[in-house]
């Protein structure tokens, strides 16, 4: 028998290699495909989201043209283009802020009023609103007869130790650390915000003109941290009742240790008082969680809330912990009230039966997630909607009070109070 041409065997060895490399690359391909893997190595996009869905339209967008994907960015980098090339004033020309103003676009283009794009520097203010301190001088600004002017200075800040006074003008401010020197006309109180506060420890000077003695004169105030509490109460006497006010002005971070401080309080004054009146009035909400703590305390067991997200439904429980379970409580709510004080009032009424007094609150019934991103900006993304445990989607309707009364400001009672006491 003779041997075979040698081109014979190297055919054969060239085909098998060229099956196994082919069979090896269906086997990788199938296994990318339906894992979203190769090798073991995980590829998603967006870390973040709960689903870890990848976006895969997402490379042919950003290298889009109108061929090949529903939206293009062609359109989108010819305007950047020509603005660049033809715009007049070409010093004006900040592409930092025409990409952020490209990105709020993005967001607005939604709908959702609340699913926004913050700049790194509003959000950090976002951050310290929620966190519930800042470092400045402590006065609530406010427009007196047209021009910058503080309404009260914080008890015991920087400011009212320096001497300021509610009603004097601020005319000028001046900033050796930053170089500011500037006359306030024309400064919105965003600015005026800006502009006074500052890291702790630096100084500003304010010169104010004061209408009560017409006198003028420069203050130096000093910068430190300002707390801004989210919980009050008092033990007033309402129509010969001595009461606990329970007033909530946000839910931040430091909302839970000044709300246990609180309650216990009240606990231990609990059998010197007629009944608890929690103050949501106002209250823009906060922290999705802390309304379920601050639930909790009057409700021994149930769900608190649901949450209904795009993928799932989920029920959020009272704690147990009912501290303040057995006192007669209402409620309290205007128009003012929204999100997270929406959560605790409605769960309050559907599951403990506590009246709800005043007016018919805000009506927002979404939840928001706040991420931060790599250029210190923040994206707070609209993730679900939350229900009553009763299981009412509130959403631009807002929660119907038991009793409504609305506040007549032209007076100096507080006559939703009053009749909040009446229940008693």
């Amino acid at each position: 028998m003779r041997n075979k041409p040698a081109w014979i065997f190297n055919f054969i060895r060239t085909a098998i290699f060229a099956v196994l490399f082919i069979t090896l690359g269906l086997v990788l391909g199938f296994r990318y495909a339906s894992e979203g893997s190769l090798f073991g190595q995980k590829i998603t996009l967006f870390e973040n989201l709960a689903d870890k869905t990848k976006t895969s339209n997402l490379s042919n967008l950003i290298n889009s043209s109108s061929k090949n994907t529903s939206v293009s960015m062609d359109t989108f980098w010819e305007v950047w283009q020509l603005l660049e090339r033809d715009y007049l004033e070409t010093d004006k020309i900040d592409e930092s802020k025409m990409m952020e103003g490209a990105i709020s676009g993005m967001v607005t283009g939604l709908g959702d009023p609340y699913t926004m794009y913050l700049p790194p520097e509003d959000n950090s203010k976002a951050e310290e609103d929620l966190a519930g301190s800042f470092y400045g001088v402590g006065i609530e600004l406010a427009y007196i007869d047209g021009v910058v002017g503080i309404l009260a200075p914080l008890s015991g800040s920087p400011g009212e130790k320096a001497g300021l006074l509610a009603g004097d003008l601020i005319i000028h401010v001046k900033d050796e650390k930053t170089g500011l020197d500037e006359d306030t006309t024309g400064w919105t109180l965003d600015d005026a915000v800006k502009n006074i506060r500052g890291l702790k420890g630096t100084s500003v000077i304010l010169s104010i003109y004061r209408k009560s003695d017409n006198s003028s004169q420069d203050i130096t105030v000093i910068r430190d941290e300002i707390i801004v509490k989210s919980v009050t109460l008092e033990f007033p006497e309402v129509n010969g009742k001595k009461v606990a006010h329970l007033k909530l002005s946000k839910f931040g971070e430091r909302t839970l240790d000044e709300w246990n401080q609180a309650v216990s309080e009240i606990v231990s004054q609990k059998g010197q008082i007629a009944g608890l009146v929690l103050d949501l009035r106002n209250d823009p909400g906060g922290f999705f969680d802390v309304s379920i703590d601050v639930a909790s305390d009057f409700i021994k067991s149930g769900v608190v809330v649901s949450q209904k997200s795009k993928y799932s439904t989920k029920n959020y429980n009272s704690t147990g912990k009912a501290r303040l379970l057995g006192i007669p409580t209402v409620v309290l709510v205007n128009k003012g009230s929204a999100s997270a004080s929406e959560i605790v009032a409605g769960a309050l009424r559907d599951d403990a039966g506590i009246k709800l007094i005043g007016e018919k609150t805000f009506g927002k019934g979404t939840v928001q997630d706040r991420r931060e991103l790599s250029n210190g900006g923040g994206l707070h993304v609209t993730v679900g909607r939350w229900l009553t445990p009763s299981g009412n989607w509130i959403h631009d309707d807002g929660l119907a009070v038991d009793v409504e009364v609305a506040q007549n400001y032209d007076t100096p009672d507080d006559e939703v109070l009053q009749k909040a006491v009446e229940q008693f």
